[in-house]
């Protein structure tokens, strides 16, 4: 086993701690990552206060990072010793099944393999996450991080990036659609700008009439305002597609009324259990999906599409050793509009 130090969670009411970490040896087809930049996400906020450290394994979060190669095994050919890479929230899949062989290793038959609390598929182990300094990764899992994209700003397209880009991008969007992003959080700052790059007539639907401005700078050409029943029903069918990146459980009935004929709601903040009325899907034939992560081939495409138009993650960024400032503001949703963890204070 080779040693790091990193981030680790003690229990869902204490403080990330920094600790002694084990990462394995390199296997043939691996990589040994420094990890330069790790973005701060809410799924990691929620592994921490679901965490009971006396029952469970260890937990070190981080799922999307940005760092250099500095040893690689005796079979890996794509990478070389000094290249910048991108790791996102799968480090492994079976590699087999129907969806793995389509590049939608997300969806794995047999789950794919989680940067952080899943099992490795090889020795049983716990996979421990990019709040470290170190990352051993299967070399397929990793991808090239492009010359035109800073590597702070770059690490969240890994995970708030990816889950935008898989709806945006299968729904084909582009010139002439029109488009809303349903929050503007970590995951609906880059719908917007990802939808905007792509060529899209692109609106914000939010519950703060002071973000508009924000909207307008990422590129949005309006913001309405959830709660203004007149502007609602101004918009009703009038989005080809409506992104929906609200993290807390709410009514998806005034969301498809926005939805136009033959549209979609792709529905991707809250993960948890909708009811739907029928006949906000009836009316108007509208479609109700939803996307999570994506697989490396719609992950490569996505980090060369943003590097060729310059769209990067609005990030604040903190030394690691903040980690627990970072999380208590984020749980509090002041961050416009990630938190990135610079790795360097671990050395």
């Amino acid at each position: 086993m080779r040693t790091t130090v990193g981030w680790q969670a003690a229990g869902p009411a204490t403080p990330l701690l920094r600790a002694p970490l084990e990462r394995r040896d390199l296997r043939p087809d691996d990589l040994a990552v420094r990890v330069d930049y790790c973005g701060v996400c809410h799924s990691d906020l929620h592994a921490i206060r679901a965490h009971d450290g006396a029952e469970r394994p260890p937990l070190v979060p981080g799922h999307e990072f940005t760092g250099t190669v500095t040893e690689a095994g005796a079979e890996v050919t794509g990478f070389s010793v000094g290249d910048r890479v991108a790791v996102g929230n799968i480090v492994d899949s079976c590699g087999e099944c129907a969806m793995c062989r389509a590049g939608q290793e997300n969806f794995c038959h047999t789950f794919p393999t989680l940067t952080y609390g899943g099992v490795d598929r090889r020795d049983g182990s716990t996979t421990l996450g990019g709040y470290s300094r170190e990352y051993v990764v299967r070399d397929r899992f990793a991808y090239p991080l492009p010359a035109g994209l800073d590597p702070a700003a770059a690490a969240p397209l890994l995970c708030a990036g990816i889950t935008v880009w898989e709806p945006l991008h299968t729904l084909e969007v582009g010139p002439g659609s029109r488009v809303a992003v349903a929050g503007l959080g970590g995951l609906g700052h880059l719908a917007v700008k990802l939808a905007v790059a792509l060529g899209a007539e692109t609106t914000v639907i939010s519950r703060s009439p002071d973000k508009a401005d924000d909207a307008r700078r990422l590129g949005a050409r309006a913001l309405i305002v959830s709660t203004d029943e007149q502007r609602m029903a101004e918009a009703r069918d009038r989005f080809d597609v409506v992104i929906d990146t609200i993290s807390a459980p709410h009514d998806l009935g005034p969301y498809l009324r926005l939805v136009a004929l033959d549209g979609t709601l792709s529905h991707l903040g809250h993960l948890g259990p909708v009811t739907v009325d029928a006949m906000d899907l009836l009316v108007g034939r509208k479609r109700l999906s939803s996307a999570g992560s994506g697989g490396r081939p719609a992950t490569a495409a996505m980090l060369d599409f943003c590097a060729a138009t310059g769209v990067a993650a609005e990030i604040e960024l903190l030394p690691s050793a903040q980690v627990n400032e970072a999380l208590d503001r984020l749980e509090r949703n002041d961050v416009r509009y990630r938190f990135v963890l610079d790795m360097s204070d671990l050395d």
